[in-house]
């Protein structure tokens, strides 16, 4: 039997969330070449933390992530690091923007 829960040295814990992300003022654009690109961008950025993808869905104005969180990791972070990423990776080839970008963001805060 496979163990779902992930362990600590001091703690077992299944944290899994479900994240919904919204390109500013709802735009319309997730749809095409971004939402192909979307689909490989959400994983690989998730890999560099310690999060994994359990599912998700693009639609043309949101996006829908079920996430696992390792235990010892905010939600917070995860989330932050996935949306902050994700939003210059779609930004730098679809943008035109060749570095980070300052105050013009992809996703919608808050």
């Amino acid at each position: 039997m496979e163990d779902r829960y992930q362990s600590l040295a001091h703690a077992k814990g299944d944290c899994k969330y479900h994240l919904v992300f919204v390109p500013k003022r709802r735009r319309r654009q997730l749809s095409g070449q971004i939402r192909r690109q979307l689909g490989a961008i959400f994983p690989a950025v998730a890999r560099q933390t310690e999060c994994q993808i359990v599912e998700g869905q693009v639609l043309p104005d949101h996006v829908h992530r079920g996430i696992a969180i390792a235990p010892k990791q905010a939600v917070a972070h995860g989330s932050g690091f996935l949306k902050g990423k994700s939003a210059i990776a779609i930004a730098r080839p679809f943008g035109g923007k060749a570095r980070n970008f300052t105050g013009d963001h992809f996703w919608a805060w808050g």
